[in-house]
C-alpha cells in the first residue's frame, strides 16, 4: 500500500525550548491535541501542574482523552508548537513555578493507512485535522507558484464544502460567512493579497463557480475528507519527511552542511541519506538526494559528545551503522536536536522492522523497557498470540503475556491448555491498579510486579472457563517477528519464515573453482578438527600479467571424506555473502583433496594474539570492546540474512589489524568460515562435547536444533574468552564434567565488570528464546564502550576472576590446531614420531616438541597407547625422556603423546655419524647415564622391555635419555614378574618367588654397553642357549674383577653389587646373562664414583623427584 499522505515539516535553526513555546499560565504544562468535537475532552488541551512527567506518560494521557487505541499509540509523539523539535518518549518534563510549557500531541509516524484492527475512530478523525492544520500553517507547501496556487484552491473548495455539510448550511451562506482565504496556507494568502483588485476578484469568482458546481454533486462529509487527504497527498509527494540541517562532524555550520531527511516511503526504497547543502533552509528537491539506507537496514545508532581540540563541546555526534558496516556520522548543535533525530529513526525502525527493539537508551520508551523486562509483548492481536504459541510448540502451560489492544492499563495472558478435544488457548485478563499493583480479573490477590504474578501462578492452579491450568514457560518477544504492530509497505517482499536455510546438495553449491596448479604451498599454520592449514600463494593470469595473492589453504583431511559435503557447503555459503568483517573466500579446489582458498589474515587467530599480547599491555578494555563489537556486526549481518554460523569462538576470529592503545587506529577482525557443521556430527557426540562451552546446550542434545539462537550463545562464550585474554573456558575438564556443566545449568565465572557479566549471562541463557538479538547486543556493547572509557585506566575491572572449580587451562593439554608440523622423526610398526612446533601465540616462538601418534586408532592400540602415556607421565628423571602432555583431536577419539624434542636423534644414528670424535670416556658416560635411567625404572617397578640404541635419544654430546615406553610394564605392588617366552603372550603373575624382580629390568641392558663400543649391532642369531655376545673392545682396567663375569652358567656369574671398579667388559658380561638370578642391579655397578671419574670425567648430578602414584618414591642412581 503506497503512502497516500505526506506532511513535510520544515525545521529551521532551533531555538531554546522556552523561546519556541507559546506563553501560558505559569507553573503548568499544557498538551494541545487536534481534537474532534464530541470526544470526552472538548477543550482539546490537557493541563498538568507541578511535578515531573515522562513524555510517554503525557502521550498515554492524551491518547486516552482522544480515544486513541494502544495499537496506534506508537504513531504519536510530543513536539514543540512550531514543530522544530520532537521529544523522545523518555524525556522528562519538569514543571515548577518558573516554567510554562506548551507541547503538541500529534502523529509523527503517519502510516500509509489506518490499521484495519485499530477501530473505526482510531486514526481517521485524527489525520485530517492534522493534515489540514499543517497545510494552513504552510508546513506542506514549499515554493509557491501558479500551479501550486491552483492545487491549493482545489483543496480550499473541498474544505469549504465540508464546512457547509458539517454546519448544515447552504453553500451561499457558508461562502458569504467564511472567507475562502481562511482555507489556504498563510503564505499563499499574503501572495494573493499582494495581487491587484481585479486579480483578487477573478480568483474569488472562479472559486465560487467551482464551489457551486461541486455542491450540486450528492456526497457526504466523509467522502469529502477522504478526497481532501488524497489531493493533499498528491500535492506534497510520496511520504512524510522530517529534514535536519546539520554540518559534517568537526565542520562549521555554514561549511559542508548536510541536509538529512528521514521518511516512511510507500515502497522499500532508501529513506535516509545526506544531500548537498542548500543555500536556503527550504527542503531540497528529491532528485538531489543521495540515499543512504532504509530503516530495516540500520544495525546500530550511537550518540557521543563532540570535541574541539580535545575539549568537549555542546555538540553531539550521531553515528548510524548499516548492516554492511557502512557509516554515516552527523553532528548536531545540541543534544535535544540529536535526540529528536535519533528518536525518529528509532520509532520508524519499530514500525517497519522490529516492534520490540530500541537503538539506544537515550531514546528508549519506558513502557518498552518494562515489557522487555517482563517478557511481555506489545498490544498484539489474539490471532498473532495464538500463532506465536503454535510456533513455540504449544506445550501445555506455555503462555504469552501481551498488552491489551483496547486498554492502556490491562494485560492479556494467553495460555495453552490441553483438553479432551485437543489443544485450546485460554485468555486471562490482568489489570493494573492506579497504585501500581497487578492482579487477575476476578481474583482479589494483588502482586507488586508482573514477574511476581507469573511466578506465583506457575506453582498454583488456575481456572479458566472451567478448565484447570498451570503456567509453564512464558514465550518472550523474538527479534523481527511479524505482528499487527508492523507497517506493511508496498513493494516490500515478505521475509522468509524459516530462520534456517535448507542444506544444499553438492551439485547446487555455488563457489569459484580454483585449479590446484595455481596454488603454491607454504608453511604449515596448524590444523583444525578436520583440516590441515597452510600458508600459500595463488597465481592468476590476467591480461598477459601474472598476479600473486597470499592466501590461506584449508585442506580437508583425506580420512574425513564423510564431511566433504558439509565442508563444501560452508564454502558455498561464505562465497555468497560479503561483509568487511567476514573472511573473503577466493574459491575451492576440488580434486584428490578438497582445498578451501581464503584470504590470508596477517595476525592470525584472536585467542593466540590475546595470549601473546597480554604481557605486553597492548590489549586494553576498550580494545577488547571494539573487537567484540566488530564480531557482533558480522554476526548481525548473518542474522539478517538468516544464516547460522554455528562455530563461533575466538579461534575463528582472525585479527587483520592490531590497532594501537591510544585508539587512533582501532583493531580490525574478520570472522572465518564455520567449517564442518555440527548438524552432521550427531552420530559422534564426543565431537560436540569437545566444543563445550561454545556450542549451545540445545545443540548438544540435538544437533539438528541449530538455529540463530545458537550463535548468540557462542558469542557469549567468545566474549568471555576475549575478556579472559584468550583463556580457554572449561579447558581442563574431562568430557563427562563438561556434560555435567550443561546438565546442571552452570555458568562461566562472571567477570568483575557487572554490565559485562550481565551481557554474557543474557547471551548464555539456557532458554534459547531468552537470548538477545545481535542488534540488542550491539546496543549493550555501545553502553559498555561509553563506560569502558572510564575503565580503560583500570583494566582489572573487566578481567575475569579466578577459575577455581571451573577447569582452568591444563599446561599438559595441548591444542591440536597449535601443533605445526615440521618433519617426520621416525616411523614404527604401530606409530610415528613427528617434529612439531607448539605455537599457541602464533608468532613462531613456540617450543619444538616430539609428537607420537598411532598409525591406526583401534580400541586395543589406543588402550596400549594410553598405558604408555600413563607410564611416561609418572616418570621424572634426568635420563628419561620428559613427558610434556597429550593432544586430543576430533572429540578425543584420537590421541597424541607430546614429549620433549631431543635434536640429535637416536643413539644408534648419533654414534654412526660421530664415531671418529667420540672417545671411550664419552661412550662410558652414555652407558653410565643409561644405567642411571634403568636403575630409576627399577626403583619405580617399571620394566622397559625394549631397551636398544634406537630407543636411546641424544640431547647433546654429554646427555642421553631413555625413550619409547611402548612395551613397558609396571609391576603391581607385591607381585612378581613372569618373563614372556612366546611372542604376543602377556605376562601373568603366577610363578611367585621364582624370578626376583630386581634382575628382570636389566634383561635388555645387555645391548647398551656394546653399542657405544662396536657401533653396529653384533648380536644376530644369539637367541639359542650357550653362545655369549662378543667381548666389547674396551681397554682393560688396572684392577681385574674377581670371579667369572662372562659365564654362561647363571649361578656362577658375579653379583654387580660386589664390583667396586668394574670395566666395561665386566659390566657387559653379567648383564647379558641368560639367568635372571645372575644379573646385577644397577645400583652396585654405579657405586664406585672414583672409577667413573677416572674413566669419564663427566657426571650428571641427579635431581630428586616427588612421589609417584601408589606411593612409590622417585630416586636417582
Amino acid at each position: 500500500v503506497r503512502c497516500r499522505t505526506r506532511a513535510r515539516l520544515r525545521a529551521g535553526a532551533t531555538q531554546r525550548l522556552n523561546d519556541s513555546l507559546s506563553s501560558t499560565e505559569a507553573g503548568t504544562l499544557q498538551v494541545h491535541m487536534y481534537h474532534q468535537p464530541g470526544t470526552p475532552n472538548s477543550s482539546g488541551t490537557l493541563t498538568f501542574s507541578f511535578g515531573e512527567y515522562l513524555a510517554e506518560e503525557l502521550c498515554v494521557a492524551a491518547a486516552k482523552a482522544c480515544g486513541i487505541l494502544p495499537v496506534c499509540h506508537c504513531l504519536f509523539a510530543l513536539a514543540t508548537e512550531d514543530l522544530s523539535s520532537w521529544f523522545p518518549p523518555n524525556h522528562v518534563f519538569t514543571v515548577s513555578d518558573a516554567t510554562s510549557l506548551v507541547v503538541v500531541y500529534r502523529i509523527r509516524y503517519p502510516p500509509p493507512r489506518a490499521p484495519a484492527h485499530a477501530g473505526p475512530g482510531a486514526l481517521g478523525p485524527r489525520r485530517r485535522p492534522l493534515s489540514r492544520s499543517d497545510f494552513l500553517r504552510g508546513l506542506v507547501v514549499g515554493a509557491l507558484s501558479w500551479q501550486t496556487l491552483e492545487a491549493c484552491l482545489c483543496l480550499a473548495v473541498l474544505d469549504m464544502l465540508r464546512i457547509a455539510k458539517e454546519s448544515r448550511q447552504s453553500l451561499g451562506r457558508t461562502f458569504s460567512c467564511v472567507s475562502y482565504k481562511s482555507c489556504l496556507p498563510e503564505g499563499l494568502r499574503d501572495q494573493i493579497q499582494q495581487r491587484g483588485f481585479l486579480t483578487r476578484k477573478r480568483i474569488r469568482r472562479k472559486f465560487g463557480q467551482s464551489l457551486r458546481r461541486l455542491g450540486a454533486c450528492q456526497t457526504d462529509a466523509r467522502y469529502l475528507k477522504i478526497k481532501y487527504l488524497l489531493d493533499l497527498a498528491r500535492l506534497q509527494g510520496a511520504g512524510a519527511e522530517e529534514c535536519f540541517c546539520v554540518p559534517a562532524p568537526g565542520g562549521a555550520l555554514g561549511a559542508g552542511v548536510h541536509a538529512l531527511a528521514a521518511a516512511c516511503p510507500g515502497a522499500c526504497s532508501p529513506a535516509l541519506g545526506p544531500k548537498a547543502a542548500p543555500k536556503s533552509p527550504v527542503t531540497p528537491p528529491p532528485q538531489t538526494r543521495q540515499p543512504f539506507c532504509d530503516f530495516p537496514e540500520i544495525a546500530d545508532i550511537g550518540i557521543k559528545q563532540a570535541s574541539r581540540d580535545s575539549q568537549p563541546v555542546e555538540n553531539r555526534v550521531v553515528t548510524i551503522t548499516k548492516t554492511d558496516n557502512r557509516l554515516l556520522e552527523l553532528e548536531f548543535p545540541s543534544l535535544r536536536e540529536a535526540l529528536s533525530f535519533v528518536s525518529l529513526l528509532d520509532g520508524y525502525y519499530r514500525l517497519t522492522a522490529d516492534a520490540h527493539h530500541y537503538f539506544c537508551k537515550e531514546v528508549a520508551p519506558p513502557r518498552l523497557l518494562e515489557d522487555l523486562e517482563n517478557r511481555c509483548h506489545g498490544p498484539i492481536s489474539s490471532e498473532f498470540a495464538v500463532h506465536k504459541l503454535k510456533a513455540a510448540g504449544s506445550s501445555p502451560g506455555l503462555c504469552l503475556l501481551r498488552r491489551s489492544p483496547q486498554d492502556f492499563d490491562s494485560y492479556l495472558l494467553t495460555v495453552c491448555v490441553e483438553t479432551a478435544l485437543g489443544m485450546d488457548y485460554k485468555r486471562c485478563l490482568i489489570r493494573k491498579d492506579p497504585d501500581g499493583g497487578y492482579g487477575l480479573s476476578g481474583v482479589a490477590r494483588r502482586f507488586g510486579s508482573l514477574r511476581e504474578l507469573l511466578g506465583t501462578y506457575q506453582h498454583c492452579s488456575l481456572q479458566a472457563d472451567g478448565v484447570a491450568m498451570r503456567l509453564a514457560d512464558c514465550c518472550p518477544p523474538r527479534p523481527k517477528e511479524k505482528s499487527n504492530l508492523l507497517i506493511v509497505r508496498g513493494g516490500c517482499s515478505a521475509l522468509p519464515s524459516s530462520p534456517a536455510a535448507p542444506r544444499r546438495s553438492p551439485n547446487q553449491m555455488t563457489f569459484h573453482k580454483i585449479q590446484l596448479e595455481s596454488l603454491t604451498w607454504g608453511e604449515s599454520l596448524g590444523q583444525g578438527s578436520f583440516t590441515q592449514i597452510y600458508r600459500g600463494v595463488q597465481r592468476d593470469q590476467e591480461g598477459g600479467e601474472q598476479h600473486q595473492t597470499e592466501v590461506l589453504l584449508k585442506v580437508l583431511d583425506s580420512g574425513q571424506r564423510n564431511y566433504s559435503a558439509s565442508f563444501l557447503e560452508a564454502a558455498s555459503v561464505m562465497s555468497q555473502v560479503s561483509h568487511k568483517h567476514l573472511v573473503l573466500l577466493h574459491g575451492v579446489s576440488i580434486g584428490k583433496d578438497s582445498v578451501m582458498v581464503q584470504e590470508y589474515v596477517r595476525h592470525g587467530a584472536l585467542d593466540t594474539y590475546l595470549r601473546r599480547s597480554q604481557a605486553e599491555g597492548k590489549v586494553t578494555t576498550s580494545w577488547k570492546l571494539q573487537v567484540a563489537k566488530q564480531l557482533a556486526y558480522a554476526l548481525n549481518f548473518l542474522e539478517d540474512k538468516k544464516i547460522v554460523h554455528g562455530n563461533v569462538s575466538a579461534k575463528k576470529v582472525l585479527l587483520a589489524r592490531e590497532g594501537d592503545a591510544a585508539g587512533r587506529s582501532p583493531p580490525f577482525i574478520k570472522l572465518s568460515d564455520p567449517g564442518v557443521s555440527i548438524t552432521v556430527l550427531a552420530p559422534e557426540r564426543e565431537l560436540l562435547v569437545d566444543r563445550i562451552p561454545w556450542v549451545a546446550p540445545e545443540c548438544v542434545r540435538d544437533p539438528a536444533a541449530l538455529a540463530l539462537e545458537a550463535d548468540r550463545w557462542s558469542f557469549g562464550a567468545t566474549l568471555w574468552e576475549i575478556f579472559g585474554s584468550g583463556a580457554v573456558p572449561l579447558g581442563a575438564l574431562e568430557p563427562s564434567k563438561k556434560l555435567d556443566f550443561y546438565l546442571s545449568a552452570l555458568q562461566l565465572p562472571p567477570p568483575k565488570w557487572t554490565e559485562l557479566a550481565n551481557l554474557v549471562a543474557q547471551c548464555m541463557d539456557y532458554q534459547p528464546r531468552g537470548r538477545p538479538s545481535f542488534r540488542a547486543i550491539l546496543r549493550d556493547l555501545n553502553s559498555l564502550i561509553t563506560s569502558g572509557g572510564r575503565l580503560a585506566g583500570r583494566g582489572e575491572d573487566a578481567r575475569l576472576p579466578g577459575q577455581a572449580g571451573q577447569g582452568g587451562e591444563d599446561p599438559t593439554l595441548f591444542e591440536e590446531r597449535h601443533l605445526k608440523y615440521i618433519s617426520v622423526l621416525g616411523k614404527g610398526n604401530f606409530g610415528s614420531v613427528e617434529l612439531c612446533r607448539y605455537d599457541p601465540l602464533d608468532d613462531s616462538t613456540g617450543e619444538l616438541v616430539a609428537v607420537k601418534r598411532l598409525q591406526q586408532s583401534s580400541a586395543d592400540q589406543l588402550r596400549d597407547f594410553e598405558r604408555e602415556i600413563a607410564i611416561l607421565r609418572a616418570l621424572h628423571n634426568d635420563f628419561i625422556v620428559k613427558y610434556r602432555g597429550v593432544c586430543y583431536s576430533r572429540g578425543r577419539r584420537s590421541l597424541r603423546l607430546v614429549m620433549e624434542y631431543l635434536p640429535n636423534g637416536c643413539l644408534r644414528d648419533f654414534l654412526q655419524k660421530n664415531q671418529a670424535r667420540l672417545d671411550h670416556r664419552k661412550l662410558l658416560l652414555y652407558a653410565l647415564q643409561i644405567c642411571k635411567g634403568m636403575e630409576y625404572l627399577g626403583a619405580q617397578r617399571c620394566v622397559h622391555r625394549d631397551l636398544a640404541s634406537r630407543n636411546i635419544l641424544v640431547e647433546n654430546d654429554n646427555h642421553v635419555k631413555i625413550g619409547d615406553f611402548g612395551l613397558a610394564k609396571l609391576l603391581p605392588q607385591g607381585k612378581e614378574y613372569y618373563v614372556v617366552r612366546e611372542p604376543g603372550q602377556s605376562p601373568v603373575f603366577c610363578w611367585r618367588n621364582r624370578f626376583p624382580p630386581t634382575a628382570s629390568p636389566l634383561v635388555p641392558t645387555r645391548a647398551a654397553p656394546h653399542v657405544p663400543a662396536v657401533v653396529a649391532s653384533p648380536f644376530p642369531g644369539l637367541s639359542s642357549p650357550g653362545p655369549r655376545g662378543p667381548v666389547p673392545c674396551c681397554p682393560d682396567p688396572p684392577p681385574i674383577p674377581q670371579g667369572p663375569i662372562w659365564a654362561a652358567n647363571p649361578p656362577t656369574c658375579f653379583a654387580f653389587a660386589s664390583t667396586r671398579n668394574p670395566a666395561p667388559r665386566a659390566i657387559a658380561r653379567p648383564c647379558a646373562s641368560r639367568h635372571a638370578t645372575s644379573r646385577p642391579s644397577s645400583r652396585p655397578a654405579l657405586a664406585d664414583r672414583t672409577f667413573l671419574r677416572a674413566n669419564s670425567g663427566l657426571l650428571a648430578k641427579p635431581r630428586p623427584r616427588g612421589l609417584l602414584p601408589g606411593g612409590v618414591g622417585s630416586k636417582s642412581g
